[in-house]
């Protein structure tokens, strides 16, 4: 059976957090060998941790998201350095820039985006940036603070330009894409094919962004083979070579 990574999921969230049983034996039943829990705040990435201690084929990533800065209490970062120290925490994140919504506060998102990245170089840990609708700011704070990206980092869920993405190349930067890539009228497929596919990484960002035939419904990391296929032959890869491919820059990336 192909082994399939997950790279960027939310078992953690109240929509699958009940079913975790469930949703685990679909995606081990697809044949995913690999799924990484994304954790958003301190409440999430304990339950983060406690899926990565329950599930072996479980890993998770200690962050707090950027729609989280308003409230987040930064005297608990300590917290989410501790819990960026276990064995199965393979990254910090998610964290960065998210502009979507009415009411975030830049100065908080910028101060948590710092914290994260200051604390993934000292951790010696990849990090897990998550931007939206901040593509300038989140690549200048990127390149600002280039010294302290030499353990490498993930976009998560990719949604810009691809002479973008050749700038945060240079600065050590992964790409992961999920279900949006294969919707009718997206133009991800393009940004992909214009970039080394060492580079590359899949993931569904579960429970949302769903990809077809599934649009609109509940995501589970099942679906992260349909994302598979789709890139895999878009790029003119036959599915074992491509999945062989991702299983590296995994390993490459995210040091286990």
């Amino acid at each position: 059976m192909l082994n399939f990574i997950d790279v960027h999921t939310h078992l953690c969230d109240s929509k699958i957090l009940p079913n975790v049983n469930a949703v685990r034996q679909n995606y081990l039943n697809e044949g995913v060998s690999i799924v990484v829990d994304s954790g958003c705040d301190v409440i999430t990435t304990q339950i983060c941790k406690e899926n990565a201690s329950k599930f072996s084929e479980v890993y998770f990533t200690s962050g707090v998201h950027p729609e989280s800065a308003n409230r987040f209490n930064f005297n608990d970062l300590p917290i989410i350095e501790s819990l960026a120290k276990d064995e199965k925490c393979i990254a910090v994140g998610e964290c960065g820039l998210d502009y979507h919504y009415d009411g975030y506060l830049k100065e908080n998102q910028f101060k948590l985006f710092e914290s994260l990245i200051e604390m993934a170089y000292k951790l010696k840990k990849p990090l897990v940036v998550h931007s939206r609708d901040a593509c300038k700011d989140t690549v200048d704070i990127l390149t600002a603070n280039k010294n302290y990206l030499n353990n490498g980092f993930l976009m998560h869920c990719y949604a810009e330009s691809l002479e973008t993405s050749k700038t945060l190349l240079d600065l050590g930067a992964y790409f992961s894409f999920g279900g949006v890539v294969t919707f009718k009228n997206s133009k991800r497929i393009d940004v992909i094919k214009g970039m080394p596919v060492d580079r590359l990484l899949i993931e569904t960002d579960a429970p949302y962004l769903s990809p077809e035939p599934f649009r609109g419904k509940l995501n589970e990391p099942k679906n992260v083979a349909l994302t598979y296929k789709f890139i895999s032959e878009s790029l003119g890869y036959n599915l074992e070579e491509f999945t062989n491919i991702i299983a590296e820059n995994f390993n490459r990336l995210f040091k286990r």
